[in-house]
């Protein structure tokens, strides 16, 4: 599997600004149930977001954190969307 194949697109945004936009190759949150990581291949997934510290990880960066309040996530072919209400 090549690096490309092993990676997802992630978008966190909400009504002003993107947090982030790019590929990664997993995110962290919680929503009610706890916390869950999202990884390359994940099934088609929608949630509500719980506060939590949002963590993005992207090979060879550092990872990307934002503590948030609440948002939606869903997940769909390897494209990750986090609208946030901030």
């Amino acid at each position: 599997m090549s690096r490309e194949a092993s990676l997802m697109q992630v978008k966190v945004y909400a009504p002003t600004r993107v947090y982030f936009d790019a590929k990664a190759a997993s995110l962290s949150a919680a929503n009610e149930t706890g916390p869950f990581d999202i990884l390359p291949g994940h099934k088609n997934f929608m949630t509500l977001l719980s506060p939590c510290n949002l963590t993005v990880r992207v090979p060879q960066r550092l990872d990307f954190n934002l503590p948030i309040d609440r948002g939606v996530m869903h997940v769909k072919a390897n494209r990750i969307t986090v609208f946030l209400d901030i």
